[in-house]
């Protein structure tokens, strides 16, 4: 097998997943697939089990939220980050305790915390005075955790800006959690979305240990510190395996945090990417001039049906053909869509094989997380991803 990056990336040696090729291999596709292998979700969640050691497994449903997925993570233990009322539901229909789940979005509808409430849901997440009172009007007496911002984000994914709040809005909102009668039990924070190493934690890390001490010198009784995310998964560049990265992630944050009785994560990406392939396929091949230095290499998939993490080139996936011994040279990838938009990689091109034409098969690996979920459901009349659990 051969993997091919753009040329800045690492092409490291990766053995597929025999099971999920041996059924790609003996199929049919008539539209773009992603293909997930349960045993291969299993070994990642207990990998990452061992390496987090007491900390609670709060699988991020967003990231891939078939149910097979979430139905054997119940089976498992795993715990689930749900970010509305439709993960929460499925989560529940699944088999998973309400106490097992938090509703961990910032941005609620308060029929939806109602709602939650109601299911018994009692672990919330909030960032804005205007979300406490909603909480505290639809779910009187739940637990919050505060959502720190991260302004400088390591990961390759940043979710910097749009969630958290600085240290002293987040002193003033557990003071008015209290005053509105909420349990305010801590904080959460998300390094960001594919942190390659455990060593760019560090200054994030730092930052949020400085604000837990102002908390508690405040007089606030914190018993929940909610890490998030950022476990990554292989995208061209080297990364330890799931239980050393997880191992020294928590040697870090017992080195700033440690008597904090409860510890969460998040992982998502760390999870299901590794799990899953999508099959592709060449829709078109060509050159816009005589003058171009890159082909231009069309597949049925694009940013509106499942690869919006492209978005920038951040997330860098691996393309692999049934023409890989042949020659090879760059081009730019392309979705099908009408939209100008709908450029995967141009910065920095794509090898893939010279005689590649439209029809060909095109496997695009490590693709579990983040792709059926940002799926559009019809744009320009492209179909859905469509996802096959085996």
């Amino acid at each position: 097998m051969t993997l091919h990056f753009a040329p800045d990336a690492a092409s490291l040696p990766v053995v597929s997943p025999s099971r999920l090729d041996r059924y790609v291999a003996t199929r049919s596709f008539d539209r773009p697939t992603l293909v997930m292998d349960l045993d291969l979700v299993e070994a990642q969640y207990r990998a990452l089990r061992r390496g987090l050691g007491r900390a609670d497994i709060h699988y991020a449903v967003k990231a891939n939220p078939a149910r097979q997925v979430i139905a054997r993570l119940v089976d498992l233990g795993s715990h689930f980050d749900a970010a509305s009322k439709a993960e929460i539901a499925l989560c529940l229909e699944e088999g998973a305790a309400p106490s097992d789940v938090s509703f961990g979005n910032t941005i609620k509808r308060a029929s939806d915390i109602a709602w939650a409430w109601d299911q018994g849901i009692t672990l919330f997440a909030a960032d804005a005075e205007e979300e406490l009172h909603k909480i505290a009007e639809n779910a009187p007496g739940a637990s919050v955790y505060i959502r720190l911002i991260v302004e400088v984000s390591p990961g390759d994914w940043p979710l910097s800006r749009k969630f958290g709040c600085d240290r002293d809005t987040a002193l003033r909102l557990l003071d008015m959690a209290n005053g509105l009668g909420l349990n305010p039990v801590g904080f959460s924070f998300h390094v960001g979305s594919q942190t390659r190493r455990a060593d760019m934690w560090i200054p994030t890390l730092d930052i949020m240990a400085a604000v837990w001490a102002a908390a508690i010198d405040a007089g606030h009784d914190l018993t929940l510190l909610n890490i998030g995310g950022g476990f990554p998964a292989f995208h061209g560049e080297e990364i330890d395996t799931p239980t050393h990265y997880a191992s020294k992630v928590m040697k870090l944050v017992e080195a700033r945090f440690p008597n904090v009785p409860r510890i969460m994560a998040e992982p998502g990406r760390g999870m299901v990417a590794e799990a899953g392939v999508i099959v592709a396929e060449v829709m078109l091949v060509s050159r816009k001039s005589d003058r171009d230095l890159h082909r231009w290499v069309y597949l049925d998939i694009g940013r509106f049906s499942g690869l919006a993490e492209t978005e920038g080139e951040a997330i860098r996936y691996a393309f692999e053909t049934a023409r890989d011994s042949e020659a090879m040279g760059p081009c730019i990838l392309a979705g099908p869509s009408c939209d100008s938009a709908d450029v995967l990689y141009e910065k920095r091109p794509v090898q893939l094989p010279l005689s590649l034409t439209s029809g060909d098969r095109v496997l695009i690996r490590n693709t579990g997380a983040y792709t059926s979920t940002y799926a559009s459901v019809c744009f320009n009349g492209f179909p859905p991803l469509d996802v096959v659990v085996i």
